[in-house]
């Protein structure tokens, strides 16, 4: 139950410096050590599915929601004021829709207790639970591996706690949060953590986030951390029946990020992009005549091939390659045209699309083309273009 403004509040994230103790000082924060940890996780691992158990502020989902690799992103939070506070900062930005996505992203709030079964979250790649199985009374403890590890049987479950062991390093203080029920040391954490592996098929490794100080190397980590992973061959995709089964959480909130499989986005990202590969070609041909012209060697130079050497992109030599070999803008009147097949050799134009004749269609009405639909076309001394 990771929650940012209790950050500031706990003992262990607070800096409290007492007179009896020592200030600990963590950088980063240890909450955004923990936070890092799971962004370094899904980085390795590309998970597509991640649910977030406790998920409170949503700082996490923020943090990993620009990772390519994800398709659906789930927070779960008792406090329904908490998550639907959040719309805002998990919505899309323009920058979204002007580079938009490969992948389908969706992101889902729910309202709803991590130990209350929901099918909408079996299966997942990625399961998080930071900071949240303290926040659990004994009956609530019995249950989480129940329904986390034995029903929900996602293929990885990281779950971080607070370790304490290195409680005694902080000023005087029981529990580091009036809300939690418990604190384990090392021994009680792995202990449980095994049994649990154990019972559903799953292997355990124990780490953890915030370096102790120098010269207490015996206490562990601040946070203690286990990393379990689901033995034996990865859940198959549910069935439609399971899939309509047990719905007991309340969507507070849902958005689809704007992708590439997005027809409409896929068609407005290319018009966007072909129109500043034109315009700066536009540009350069038009300072290649002034330096041919004018002899004017303060400008850019012209290179042996006839191109005009700018800065700009850099290009891997098949790039490079690729480009030289493509058909060549050309202007003919007060006209400039750019062929399709060039603006194709260029990397970010063919990531949005690698076929001429898809290209047309995806640009018609977007961009004037020339009559045969061969080319891009913009006025030559347009200025306002």
């Amino acid at each position: 139950m990771e929650q940012n403004n209790r950050e500031g509040s706990s003992v262990a994230d607070g800096n409290f410096d007492l007179p009896t103790k020592k200030t600990i000082n963590f950088f980063p924060p240890l909450y955004r050590q923990r936070y890092s940890f799971v962004n370094d996780l899904v980085n390795r691992h590309k998970p597509k599915k991640v649910a977030d158990l406790g998920c409170g502020n949503a700082l996490l989902i923020q943090m990993i929601k620009s990772h390519s690799c994800l398709e659906l992103i789930v927070g779960v939070d008792i406090n329904e004021d908490k998550i639907g506070s959040q719309r805002c900062k998990l919505s899309p930005f323009s920058g979204d829709y002007l580079s938009p996505r490969d992948l389908n992203l969706s992101i889902i709030l729910y309202h709803g207790s991590a130990v209350e079964r929901d099918s909408r979250l079996r299966g997942f790649d990625l399961v998080t639970c930071i900071e949240l199985i303290e926040h659990l009374d004994s009956q609530d403890l019995a249950r989480f591996p129940k329904v986390v590890f034995g029903y929900l049987s996602p293929a990885m479950v990281v779950i971080s706690t607070p370790n304490s062991d290195f409680n005694p390093l902080f000023p005087v203080v029981t529990l580091r949060d009036s809300d939690h029920k418990f604190e384990w040391n090392r021994k009680q954490f792995q202990t449980w953590a095994l049994g649990v592996a154990n019972f559903y098929n799953y292997s355990v490794e124990f780490t953890g986030v915030g370096e102790p100080p120098e010269g207490a190397g015996n206490v562990g980590y601040c946070t203690q951390i286990g990393v379990f992973r689901k033995i034996g061959a990865p859940a198959t995709a549910l069935g439609a029946a399971e899939q309509c089964g047990e719905h007991v959480y309340k969507v507070v909130y849902s958005v689809s990020y704007p992708s590439l499989q997005q027809k409409e986005v896929r068609k407005l990202a290319l018009a966007n992009e072909v129109s500043r590969q034109v315009q700066s070609m536009r540009q350069s041909y038009i300072s290649g005549l002034s330096v041919l012209q004018n002899g004017d060697r303060q400008g850019p130079q012209v290179k042996g091939n006839g191109l005009v050497a700018f800065s700009g992109p850099v290009f891997t030599e098949l790039e490079k390659r690729n480009i030289e070999k493509a058909p060549k803008p050309f202007c003919c009147g007060s006209k400039f045209y750019v062929p399709l097949e060039r603006l194709l050799a260029y990397p970010k134009v063919h990531r949005l699309c690698d076929d001429a004749e898809a290209m047309r269609a995806l640009l018609e009405g977007t961009v004037r083309l020339s009559r045969d639909g061969s080319a891009v076309t913009v006025d030559l001394h347009d200025d306002s273009q």
